[in-house]
């Protein structure tokens, strides 16, 4: 009786027949038998290894995964699907190229299921040696024949599929083989040493205290003198390594920052270390003894003002923060009302070019009390900006997100909404240095103007929209709608 590795030879051959590798004259089915071998040097689950057999059958053949799941079982015939790109057969490859890519990566950055990460670098590793083999023989010129012939979309493409793997794979001599042949066709592309074996040092924040949480990750106290900040699952290696670059670049500019030390492991997520000794979130400090409110918005006041008040230009290399504005403006309220869209778009115009450092997550569980000083963390949206912008990220966090539902913002901070609207309150008193109910009455309206196109960009993120949230979106809308009648800028 035939097992499962055998059946799936024979049924790829039969269904392969007659095809032939793209730009070389051999057999098609010697990719799939190569992608199987590949996997059998990072695992002997025949699952795994039957679904790199199979794997081109819904693609390229009259396969279809009913039969897989049939023949082979629920798991291979899902292994199969994740690497099965809508093909988009009515339209044109090349136009749909990237589009392609985007889709199929998601799917990949989704999964837990180490089979699928496995199926991909073995895949994807198998294409990269043909790959490198015609870079030696044309240079640059090979691609011209393919679909996308763009050498730099190529090389994100191939790129992004190894930041993904990463965490997971970064120990098997595929992956380090995977990487070799990357930065043959893209020098630089990966730090050499990618390609050498490295094992993360591992801990566990089982027991661990929770004391913050964003929108990249958490932050636990790992012990009496060092915190970790867990990132999400969809957080690349190099998405880390940004952030950590980003916080000694403007630690050198002055902004009070706590500077990583190390990437670690964190079961299938990666975490930054810091040294953060007896320190405490100021909302932890806040949700401690809210009475001190106005003592911490004082804090975070003069902080603030220490980071508006660093100069940058553009060629200093930080993001516009003013184009992010934008984007919230075409990904939310453009879906809904183009002319309210625009009449956005133009209150936006209003704003300087941004000559001013700003952080981007600028809140209480951002910042963290050690020996009387605060230092941030989170600095991946650092960026150059008008301080409004920073503002109404205050807006958001502590009045915004608690309007319909103030237990959001409660378990969000750690602290009761009515205390999150005076910490927001006070904060502006003190910043702006005024009691001037009117000169602070223009400047919440620019916030909030600025928040809630945020959160209607936010709202459209979600591909299906529950009533409640197309009821918040409407509410935004019309808060929008009514803040441009009484704005003709938003700079302060």
């Amino acid at each position: 009786m035939m097992n499962m590795l055998e059946e799936a030879i024979i049924y790829a051959t039969v269904l392969h027949q007659g095809k032939i590798r793209k730009f070389k004259n051999i057999p098609y089915i010697l990719h799939p038998i190569e992608v199987a071998q590949i996997l059998s040097t990072m695992t002997d689950d025949q699952e795994i290894i039957t679904a790199g057999i199979l794997h081109d059958i819904v693609e390229d053949t009259d396969g279809t995964l009913e039969e897989i799941k049939k023949r082979f079982g629920d798991r291979v015939a899902f292994l199969v699907s994740s690497e099965s790109e809508n093909k988009y057969p009515d339209e044109d490859p090349g136009e749909t190229w990237k589009r392609r890519k985007e889709e199929a990566l998601q799917v990949l950055r989704n999964s837990r299921d180490i089979g699928v990460k496995m199926l991909w670098l073995a895949d994807k590793l198998a294409n990269i040696r043909s790959l490198s083999g015609m870079y030696s023989e044309m240079g640059e010129s090979m691609w011209t024949g393919f679909h996308q012939g763009d050498p730099q979309l190529q090389c994100w493409y191939y790129r992004t599929i190894a930041e993904i793997v990463e965490l997971s794979l970064n120990k098997t001599g595929a992956f380090k083989e995977y990487i070799k042949h990357v930065n043959f066709i893209w020098p630089g592309t990966f730090d050499s040493e990618k390609a050498r074996y490295k094992k993360y040092r591992e801990v566990s924040i089982d027991g661990c205290k929770l004391i913050g949480k964003g929108a990249k990750g958490e932050v636990y106290r790992y012990d009496d003198e060092l915190v970790i900040k867990v990132f999400n699952e969809n957080n690349t290696y190099r998405d880390v390594e940004q952030e950590i670059a980003l916080s000694r670049k403007t630690f050198v500019l002055g902004m009070p920052t706590a500077i990583s030390f190390g990437i670690v492991s964190v079961g299938d997520r990666y975490g930054a270390m810091y040294e953060l000794i007896a320190s405490e979130t100021i909302s932890g400090c806040i949700s401690r003894d809210p009475s001190q409110v106005d003592t911490y918005a004082r804090v975070m006041a003069e902080l603030a003002h220490t980071i508006h008040d660093i100069e940058v230009t553009e060629e200093d290399g930080f993001s516009d923060a003013t184009e992010n504005l934008r984007d919230y403006i075409r990904g939310g309220i453009a879906y809904d009302d183009e002319a309210l869209a625009e009449r956005c778009m133009k209150l936006i115009g209003t704003l300087p070019d941004p000559t001013t450092l700003i952080h981007g997550d600028f809140h209480t569980g951002n910042v963290f009390m050690q020996n009387g000083e605060a230092l941030l963390i989170d600095m991946d949206r650092v960026s150059r900006g008008n301080p409004i912008i920073e503002i109404a990220g205050l807006h958001h966090f502590y009045v915004a997100l608690g309007e319909n539902d103030p237990s959001v913002v409660e378990k969000f901070m750690g602290f009761s909404y009515q205390t999150s609207r005076r910490f927001f309150e006070t904060f502006l008193k003190i910043y702006f240095d005024t009691e001037d109910e009117s000169v602070l009455g223009k400047i919440r309206d620019k916030a909030a103007f600025i928040s809630y196109i945020r959160m209607v960009r936010k709202i459209h993120k979600h591909v299906e929209l529950t009533e409640k949230e197309k009821s918040i979106a409407k509410m935004c809308m019309e808060r929008v709608e009514e803040l441009l009648g009484r704005l003709d800028t938003l700079e302060i």
